[in-house]
C-alpha cells in the first residue's frame, strides 16, 4: 500500500481577486494565468507526480462539488470532503486527516493550498519527496520555508534555529513564526538569512498530527474522532453537517504550529508565490513596453503604464492616461482600482454585498 497522501485545501472564495473571483466561481477554479489549466488542476497534477490519484483528497465548500468533479475527472465522491461552513484550515485538515487515517493508520501527508503558483515543478517534487521521507520516520511537523527574494510584506515568516549551514533543501528546527511584517521589518528579515517565507505547505505523518490535535485542539479532534464510524459511508455528509459549524474558526498555524515543539522547516526554492493579490499576479505576467500586463485582451492603451488589465474575451477596451491601476472586467462588473490600494478590495466586496446584494460577489 502507498502510504503517501495529499490534502488539497480548496474552500476559499479568493475575495482579493474580485471581481474575477466570485463566491460561485472562486480563484482556484479559474485559469488566471492563461496556462490552459486552473489553479486546482495544476495543483492536482503536480501532486500526482508523487502521490497516486486515488490518495489525493480535496477539502472544499459544499458549493464547489460540481466544479471539482468537472475539473478533476475521475475523482471519487469519497475524495471530495465538503465543508458546510468556513472554519479556517485547522478543522478542514483535521477532517481530512481523521477520515484518511480511519482507512490507513500509516498515512503520511502533504497538505497544500489549491491556488499557489510553482514555477519549478521538478524542484518542488524533489523537495516534497525529501520531506515525506523525513516525516515518515520522524515525529515531526514539517513546513516548507521559501528562501526570500525580496522584503515581502504580504507573507508570514519562519525563523530557523540554525542558519550558518542552511542551504536550499536543508532541514532545521523552527524558532518562531512571525506574521506579515511592515516593510522595515521585512528588510531586516530578508537581510538576516534567518527568516523564510511561510508557504502554508505542510508535511507530517498522520499519527504525528493527530497527536498534536488531541493535545492542543482536543475539541476539534473529538468531533472528527467521533465521526470515524461515518467516514466512507452514506452517513458522512450528514454527520459533518451536524458538527462542522460548531468547530472553532482557527488556522493550523495558530492552532498547532505556533504551539508545538516538534516543528521543523525544510528550506525550499521552487519558484513559489501564493498569488494572493492582483499585485502579486502583476509581478508574474508578461508586460508590454510600458509595463502594462494585458492578458491577451482586445485592449488599446494611450499614455498608460504599469497597469494590469483583465477583461472578457473579445470586448474592446480603450485606456487612456492611467498609471498603476487594476482594470478588471467581467460580464457583470468592472473594477478600476489603484494597485497600491488593492487592500481595499475586501472593503469594496463588503460594501457591494451590503448595497447591491450577493449577485455581484
Amino acid at each position: 500500500m502507498n502510504n503517501n497522501y495529499a490534502i488539497i485545501m480548496a474552500g476559499g472564495i479568493g475575495s482579493r481577486f474580485w471581481p474575477l473571483s466570485k463566491t460561485n466561481h472562486p480563484k482556484q477554479f479559474i485559469d488566471i494565468l492563461g496556462t490552459g489549466q486552473t489553479f486546482i488542476q495544476q495543483t492536482f497534477s503536480r501532486l500526482n507526480r508523487l502521490i497516486p490519484a486515488e490518495n489525493i483528497y480535496i477539502v472544499s465548500n459544499v458549493l464547489y462539488k460540481d466544479l471539482i468533479k468537472t475539473q478533476i475527472p475521475g475523482i471519487t465522491d469519497d475524495q471530495i470532503l465538503l465543508e458546510p461552513a468556513m472554519r479556517n484550515t485547522a478543522p478542514c485538515i483535521a477532517y481530512a486527516t481523521y477520515k484518511i487515517m480511519s482507512k490507513n493508520p500509516e498515512a503520511n501527508f502533504i497538505v497544500a493550498p489549491s491556488d499557489h503558483l510553482i514555477l519549478k515543478e521538478q524542484d518542488f517534487v524533489d523537495t516534497i519527496a525529501k520531506g515525506l521521507e523525513f516525516t515518515a520516520t520522524n515525529e515531526a511537523l514539517l513546513t516548507l520555508g521559501i528562501k526570500p527574494s525580496r522584503p515581502e510584506t504580504g507573507y508570514g515568516y519562519i525563523q530557523a534555529t540554525t542558519v550558518a549551514s542552511v542551504s536550499i533543501g536543508d532541514l532545521t528546527k523552527v524558532k518562531t513564526f512571525t506574521e506579515k511584517p511592515n516593510i522595515e521589518l521585512a528588510k531586516v528579515f530578508c537581510d538576516s538569512g534567518e527568516f523564510f517565507w511561510n508557504s502554508g505547505i505542510f508535511l507530517w505523518k498522520g499519527s504525528t498530527i493527530t497527536k498534536a490535535f488531541e493535545t492542543m485542539q482536543p475539541d476539534i479532534a473529538t468531533r472528527f474522532i467521533e465521526g470515524i464510524p461515518s467516514y466512507y459511508t452514506a452517513n458522512e455528509n450528514k454527520y459533518i453537517d451536524e458538527v462542522y459549524s460548531s468547530c472553532k474558526n482557527i488556522s493550523i498555524d495558530y492552532g498547532i504550529m505556533e504551539k508545538a515543539e516538534n516543528v521543523f522547516v525544510l528550506i525550499s526554492e521552487f519558484g513559489w508565490s501564493d498569488l494572493g493579490t492582483w499585485g502579486s499576479l502583476y509581478e508574474h505576467c508578461e508586460k508590454d513596453d510600458y509595463q502594462n500586463a494585458i492578458d491577451k485582451s482586445n485592449v488599446i492603451t494611450y499614455d498608460s503604464k504599469d497597469n494590469i488589465v483583465k477583461t472578457t474575451a473579445g470586448k474592446l477596451v480603450v485606456i487612456q492616461g492611467l498609471e498603476g491601476y487594476i482594470i478588471a472586467e467581467t460580464e457583470s462588473t468592472i473594477l478600476i482600482c489603484k494597485k497600491e490600494e488593492e487592500q481595499r478590495i475586501k472593503q469594496f466586496v463588503n460594501d457591494v454585498k451590503l448595497s447591491k446584494g450577493n449577485g455581484f460577489i
